[in-house]
């Protein structure tokens, strides 16, 4: 488990924040989490050019407290994603390779047993940082798969009946190949529900590749990151997300989209109450970014794909039409109707109510 960084900038300036306790990390105000945010952001964009949209979702993820699953052909820069993001921001980091001989005391830690004290201790596994990165996770196998699942629900983890706690924030960044199937594992629904968002990078722009020719000349360009933020800014934007508001109507909606996937003729299996709840603070941590206190529609419309897709099991008959998951809930949007009064843009895909 690597030590945490050091940095010289350290969040948005002192007049920004809230007036802290001396070991009390306090909300930041949406002026101060846009700030923070933007620069996280400038700082993985140094490395992942031309991706502006997705280093915005990884992003979001984080500050809504969340986990990140990129999934996406090799070599399109999953891994440089997790590890750029991870380097942004000044706490401890840690990297496991999923491979197929992977066990779960290899992610979680082990008792053993020490004879010159005659006691029991616990060596912590590589879970134990403020940010995992998870590579190639389909390539363990389902029982080493399952040790990351009260990690990620409960920031816990219980080793021969004691429990551990993690520190905050916590955030698990896994990558998994969707097309090379031999030799792996797909994940299993209760972790793919756990995981907040799902972003594909696709293939960068050729003025982008062009660029990264250049980028890559010399070194790594992931080592010439610096972190821009501290784990306790971080957990104060966390906060700061958070706090921002959710009018009535628009969480009507948001359970209204839900039990649409549930009832969709589409889908065998629909999104679950946890995804209600990861859909609304994905929701709020986009608005906090913008620099709002409160969540519009199209925070929920912009967030809706990334967060729901993947939940999804599409019935036989839709797979055979080759209906993908994100198109479902595209189509759940367009049949919704958007609240009134909830000052978002007018669109021409979505009515109002």
């Amino acid at each position: 488990m690597s030590s945490p960084r050091t940095s010289e900038q350290v969040g948005p300036p002192r007049a920004l924040r809230s007036e802290p306790g001396p070991d009390e990390d306090v909300a930041w105000a949406p002026a101060a989490v846009a700030d923070g945010a933007a620069r996280v952001v400038a700082a993985v964009e140094q490395v992942l050019m031309g991706k502006g949209e997705v280093v915005r979702t990884a992003v979001m993820t984080l500050l809504a407290g969340g986990h990140l699953l990129v999934e996406d052909v090799p070599g399109v820069g999953k891994t440089v994603l997790a590890k750029a993001l991870a380097r942004a921001v000044d706490c401890s980091v840690s990297r496991v390779q999923f491979t197929p001989d992977l066990l779960p005391s290899d992610v979680t830690g082990v008792t053993v047993y020490d004879r010159r004290t005659a006691e029991f201790d616990f060596r912590p596994g590589p879970v134990f940082a403020n940010m995992v990165v998870a590579d190639e996770i389909n390539r363990a196998s389902p029982k080493t798969q399952s040790a990351l699942l009260e990690c990620m629900e409960e920031h816990q983890v219980t080793v021969d009946a004691t429990t551990y706690p993690l520190a905050e924030p916590f955030m698990v960044l896994a990558t998994q190949n969707p097309v090379e199937m031999e030799g792996t594992y797909p994940l299993p629904e209760a972790q793919r529900d756990r995981f907040t968002t799902r972003i594909s990078l696709g293939y960068p722009h050729q003025d982008a590749e062009l660029a990264m020719i250049e980028g890559h000349a010399g070194s790594d360009p992931v080592d010439r990151i610096r972190p821009v933020c501290t784990a306790a800014d971080v957990r104060s934007m966390i906060a700061g997300a958070r706090a921002v508001h959710v009018a009535p109507e628009l969480r009507r909606y948001v359970v209204e989209l839900v039990s649409a996937t549930r009832s969709s003729p589409l889908v065998r299996l629909g999104a679950s109450p946890r995804a209600t709840l990861h859909l609304v603070r994905a929701a709020r941590a986009r608005a906090a970014m913008a620099g709002r206190d409160h969540v519009l529609p199209d925070d929920v419309h912009a967030v809706a794909v990334p967060v729901l897709a993947h939940r999804l099991l599409l019935t036989g008959e839709a797979r055979a039409a080759r209906r993908e998951a994100g198109q479902v809930v595209h189509q759940l949007l367009d049949q919704l109707v958007v609240p009134r009064g909830s000052r978002s843009e007018p669109s021409a895909r979505h009515g109002q109510r």
